[in-house]
């Protein structure tokens, strides 16, 4: 009889302990299904990622689950750009933009208008222009007509994209060319007067580097004191493993917020990738073509080894505690993509390359990187 009892107490604990288990697995599952990156910086700032057209159409069904979600704020990487939105003097293509507006609405999602005024992935037509009149004409007719269709709607634009150099200087570009100095100010005013509870903000890349940061500084205050509204300093932060220093981060951070406006990393990534000595930035006239084909400008073809991930892992955990650090001055971080097979950095600087900069990998799986981004709101 004790034998028995014996036999039965077993069989019971065996029992128990497989249903343990199986709560155990089904917890775990539970918390991986759904932890989350606007979750996890719910109470800090927005989390967002770029987003292309096959996903502003929803065709790419595995992209918009994962950005639903992991994110609370969405940009369009190339759809709302002078060229595309605004192709002819007198008609403006809204489909496509209209789309992912929709889209941002539909998953309460904080929506990026990105960018009103920018050199580059300009209309043909703006070229031809060379009268200071016309060229402000236009230029309000273009943000007049797109920030007005999605007032109320569009909650932050990037105003004006990409205007200095490296020291600090404007670049040359048809709008300084034709217009002057001036039209930064006048964009920045007409999209107020357009939107005027839409948050405005100046982006740009490598604004990490002192001179450039000493460019945005003045271009900021010569706003404020002309008493146009500017709200926020996007910095672009297309990084890599070797740079910059955490420090040059922090030091713009705190530049800028002491401008009183809020600090947004627009476009990040880290590449893993070998790129030319010279590559200065995101410019995006920037070639490599003979680099095409170069093995040792592609040593991960086929997957990240577990030391790259490692090693990005580790660099995205110090990117993100400083994040954390001054999370009173920053609003928005927005990933240049959704995933690895989306991004840029697959074609550029140099074409045909298969780059991991993101958090996510091609096969829409969190990577070492994302695990260590989310375990840092465990120890805060």
């Amino acid at each position: 009889m004790v034998k028995k009892n014996q036999i039965l107490f077993f069989i019971i604990i065996v029992i128990s302990t497989i249903i343990s288990c199986k709560k155990t697995e089904k917890s775990i599952q539970i918390i991986k299904e759904t932890r989350s990156l606007k979750g996890a910086f719910l109470n800090d700032f927005y989390i967002g990622a770029a987003i292309n057209k096959n996903q502003i159409l929803e065709i790419d069904s595995a992209s918009i689950k994962l950005l639903v979600k992991e994110f609370n704020t969405i940009t369009p990487e190339n759809d709302m750009k002078w060229e595309q939105i605004h192709p002819a003097k007198d008609s403006f293509y809204f489909d496509i933009a209209d789309k992912y507006v929709a889209l941002g609405k539909k998953n309460n999602m904080h929506i990026v208008g990105h960018t009103l005024v920018w050199h580059s992935q300009l209309a043909p037509w703006m070229q031809d222009i060379t009268d200071s009149t016309t060229m402000a004409k236009q230029v309000e007719h273009h943000i007049n007509t797109i920030v007005g269709r999605y007032k109320g709607q569009i909650h932050t634009w990037d105003v004006v994209n990409e205007a200095l150099n490296e020291d600090g200087s404007l670049r040359e570009s048809i709008f300084l060319n034709v217009m002057g100095e001036k039209y930064i100010a006048y964009a920045f005013k007409l999209a107020a007067k357009a939107d005027p509870y839409a948050k405005l903000v100046y982006n740009d890349y490598n604004l990490w580097k002192p001179e450039k940061r000493a460019g945005v500084v003045q271009l900021v205050k010569s706003l404020q004191a002309k008493g146009i509204k500017i709200d926020g300093v996007g910095m672009q932060a297309h990084w890599s493993l070797e740079g910059p220093s955490i420090e040059d981060i922090e030091n713009s951070i705190i530049a800028y917020s002491n401008l009183g406006v809020k600090v947004s990393f627009t476009e990040l990534d880290v590449t893993v990738l070998p790129n030319p000595w010279d590559l200065n930035g995101a410019a995006v006239e920037q070639s490599y073509e003979q680099y095409e084909g170069d093995p040792t400008m592609n040593p991960y073809p086929d997957k990240l080894p577990d030391s790259a991930q490692i090693q990005l892992a580790n660099h995205y955990k110090d990117i993100f505690s400083l994040f954390l650090k001054h999370k009173d001055k920053i609003d928005r971080v927005t990933f240049w993509g959704v995933n690895d097979g989306q991004s840029w950095l697959n074609y550029w600087p140099i074409n045909g390359r298969t780059n991991h900069p993101l958090l996510f990998d091609r096969d829409f799986q969190p990577k070492t990187a994302y695990d260590s981004v989310i375990a840092l709101k465990n120890s805060h």
